[in-house]
């Protein structure tokens, strides 16, 4: 682009100067974390980066290796895109509580927002309800903001108060609000009727031929209601559709949504939560759903981790959340882009600065 000038490594002396008040932001909020799940009597976990399966979602893309045993065969792995399987384990084997800031990767993915590696702040309370976890989430982010000073979050023009009452929306409110589509009336026995939502969501997003149900959600989403999300203070979005509910149960008294919430700020999503799943079977038939369709799409599926899905039925009632590390300490620390508080961005940087 013209105006652009070369970008100069991260090393260097000049840029590092810049650097370093994020960093050292970095470096505090951290410490606020570990504090607040100490209090909070957490164990602090460390799991495995090589997995057999590095998650099944649909459009989650990991990065692949293979390990050379002793006798000379070789063992495909892939690098974990969330520690979430092996916590699961921990809670299997009897962990009630517990929390690691894990190195995760995902291909595909950069930007101001993005990185192909990346810390994942994950934590799981066993026998506590998906609200016990919202409301870890809001402590978290003002733990973060009182050990910066920062009074504001903002991001792109758009500004949230980290200490204010956050506000709750359900996703099925904001679709009517924000899009005028009534997202419920679209779900059946928990699946979702695509002719139904193509037809709601006429005029509103581009709908392709081979658009799937979740793939207009997710345009809806993105183009509708994200952008109204986290303005002047947090939003939790939560009772996600049953078709969205990814690893979280289906609500008991409504199988139309399921127990996942997020947690956004200045429209930047910040945390993805379940209300865990403990059915072994309906979490292979998911599983196997989204593989089926990242193979439509992709070219290619991830095995599914036996050992997983047998922990899965074992694990106690339980709660967890996924909460984005660095998108957390950008905010914090007043950082326009996610790379600007990594210590070692990606070495093949690409951005350009004017």
């Amino acid at each position: 682009m013209a105006g652009d000038k070369p970008v100069s490594p991260f090393w260097s002396p000049d840029r590092h100067v810049d650097r370093r008040p994020f960093l050292q932001a970095r470096g505090a909020i951290t410490a606020a974390v570990r504090a607040f799940f100490a209090e909070q009597g957490f164990v602090e976990v460390e799991t495995s980066v090589l997995q057999v399966s590095p998650g099944n979602e649909t459009h989650l893309h990991a990065p692949r290796t293979e390990v050379l045993r002793p006798d000379g065969s070789r063992a495909t792995r892939y690098l974990r895109t969330s520690p979430e399987f092996a916590c699961k384990k921990l809670l299997a084997a009897g962990e009630p509580k517990i929390f690691e800031l894990a190195r995760v990767f995902r291909d595909r993915e950069r930007g101001d927002l993005h990185l192909p590696e990346f810390t994942m702040l994950e934590w799981y309370r066993a026998g506590a309800p998906y609200d016990a976890i919202m409301a870890d989430c809001i402590v978290v982010i003002a733990h973060a903001a009182q050990a910066t000073g920062i009074g504001t979050f903002s991001f792109r023009g758009r500004t949230a108060d980290p200490f204010a009452e956050p506000e709750l929306l359900t996703v099925g409110y904001a679709f009517e609000q924000f899009a005028g589509i009534d997202l419920l009336a679209t779900i059946h026995g928990g699946e979702g009727d695509r002719a139904a939502l193509a037809a709601a969501a006429t005029g509103k997003v581009r709908v392709a031929d081979d658009d799937t149900w979740s793939d207009i959600f997710s345009k809806v989403l993105v183009e509708h209601v994200e952008p109204r999300l986290g303005q002047g203070r947090l939003t939790i979005l939560f009772e996600y559709p049953s078709p969205e509910a990814a690893l979280a149960r289906v609500k008991a008294d409504d199988p139309r949504v399921a127990e996942r919430f997020e947690v956004y700020a200045c429209g930047v999503e910040l945390a993805n939560g379940f209300g865990e799943l403990t059915d072994a079977p309906e979490q292979r038939r998911r599983f196997a759903a989204a593989m089926t369709e990242k193979q439509r799409r992709y070219g290619e599926a991830y095995p599914l981790d036996e050992d997983f899905l047998a922990a899965v039925g074992e694990m106690p009632e339980a709660s967890g959340v996924a909460l984005g590390f660095d998108r957390l300490v950008m905010l914090a620390s007043g950082a326009s882009r996610i790379d600007q508080v990594v210590w070692t961005p990606p070495a093949d940087e690409t951005f350009s600065e004017t």
